[in-house]
């Protein structure tokens, strides 16, 4: 049965068959349908979209549309840290093997071997970056990690960014949610106007310029004093593609950032927790979230705080039963924190 589902309905909860939307958006509306309704879309009790009532085994419940969007995402989030971490190992071989047998003198003669270039120095770095923006005629991409940037770090690049925009070049940046704090950035914004678009996420990775779809620029080392400038197609469209992955799970910087859904739990603290069950130090914490350990210990505090956890241990414990792990609803006893279903829309 479940074989003959998947083929009748080969699709992901993302993109719902039209039989599918129609009886479980019936479900989420009235909490509840026959079990026959759901007699032609078995592809919604495959997806678990819909399940057994226990009280009444004849009728089944859909899955909030909530928890069912928090799975969703959390897959997508999965699937592009896998894409950052074979970026790194892509870069790594591409350069070993593209070492293998070189002659410098040949390289030098015919022009090869510009595929991957290291920039050692802050000067070289910025030379070629000037020279990216120059030869940039229609986009920038850019992921800014870090928190709040600093003045310093605005105005290093600001003279690129004002000759892109006197070019009519289209810029979009990716930031961490911290970054919304930082009075420097939205002056930055201001002044590029509609030139420059910008959304947030919880954490990004680390920094990633793209010219036009043709040229990036990576740190090579923790302190960014060195850089490898990447040109080889197949490489910088595999960063392209990671860059509009992330772009569409980020939040616009002029949207609010979305309601947990937990009175006296933000949204800071919700990703904190998720991190927190996922075994991760408070140091490691905050510098995916691009916080300082200070601030993220303060957070967690709080956590334990509104949570009523007395330890670690505990705190791991209520944030499981909550749903701040990613799995909104599994385990949560009677009178828990999470708010009620107000009617969300369905999944489409």
């Amino acid at each position: 049965m479940a074989g003959r589902g998947a083929e009748q309905h080969p699709h992901g909860a993302d993109r719902l068959c039209a039989a599918g939307d129609r009886v479980y958006s019936r479900a989420v509306r009235r909490g509840r349908v026959p079990r026959t309704d759901a007699e032609a879309v078995p592809c919604l009790l495959e997806l678990a979209l819909l399940h057994p009532d226990p009280d009444d085994m004849d009728w089944l419940v859909p899955t909030s549309p909530q928890e069912v969007m928090t799975r969703l995402l959390r897959g997508v989030y999965d699937e592009v840290s896998a894409s950052q971490r074979r970026v790194g190992s892509a870069v790594a071989a591409f350069e070993w093997y593209a070492g293998l047998g070189r002659q410098p003198a040949a390289l030098a003669a015919s022009g090869e071997g510009s595929a991957i270039r290291v920039l050692d120095g802050l000067s070289r770095i910025q030379a070629a970056m000037d020279e990216a923006t120059e030869a940039c005629t229609t986009e920038v991409l850019t992921v800014q990690p870090g928190g709040i940037r600093r003045e310093a770090e605005l105005t290093e690049g600001l003279h690129r960014a004002l000759a892109l925009r006197g070019r009519g070049v289209r810029m979009r940046d990716l930031y961490t949610h911290v970054a919304r704090h930082g009075q420097g950035l939205l002056n930055y914004l201001e002044l590029m106007g509609d030139t420059v678009e910008a959304r947030t996420l919880d954490e990004v990775i680390d920094r990633l310029i793209l010219f036009d779809r043709t040229v990036a620029f990576i740190p090579a080392n923790a302190d960014r004093t060195m850089a490898l400038e990447l040109r080889h197609p197949a490489l910088v469209e595999y960063l392209v593609t990671v860059f509009e992955r992330l772009w569409r799970l980020a939040i616009p910087l002029t949207a609010a950032l979305p309601d947990t859904g937990i009175e006296g739990i933000s949204h800071r603290e919700q990703s904190i927790a998720a991190l927190l069950a996922e075994g991760h130090q408070d140091a490691v914490i905050a510098e995916r979230l691009g916080i300082s350990v200070r601030t993220c210990r303060a957070h967690i505090a709080r956590l334990s705080e509104t949570l009523g956890a007395a330890s670690r241990t505990q705190l791991g414990v209520r944030i499981a039963q909550v749903g701040l792990d990613g799995h909104r609803g599994a385990g949560l006893p009677a009178g828990a924190l999470t708010a009620p279903d107000q009617g969300s829309p369905s999944v489409r």
